[in-house]
């Protein structure tokens, strides 16, 4: 829920805001077989999704597959909680 509110407050206007949160939600598919089904730990997943998919939003263009890409970049680099990317992609083919 905190992602999604951190998401919806962003400063983009409407057509980018639904870019950004379509890439969150093609991302999320991505790192949730690899987060565990504690609620907190999917929260602050989620959360920690959010906020590097808004990074790399800022830094533009907004096109939904790069902002997928490079946000899950982020995240397998910055958070060995979840372990290894999903199976069938490796970290280097986002």
């Amino acid at each position: 829920m905190k992602a999604r509110q951190l998401l919806d407050g962003a400063s983009f206007n409407p057509d980018q805001l639904r870019v950004v949160l379509q890439a969150f939600d093609a991302a999320w598919e991505n790192i949730s077989p690899t987060v565990s089904a504690n609620a907190i730990a999917v929260e602050a997943s989620r959360l920690n999704l959010a906020k590097a998919v808004l990074a790399v939003a800022k830094q533009g263009p907004i096109e939904a597959e790069r902002i997928k890409d490079d946000a899950l970049k982020v995240m397998f680099s910055e958070s060995p909680e979840l372990g290894s990317p999903p199976p069938g992609r490796s970290e280097n083919s986002y």
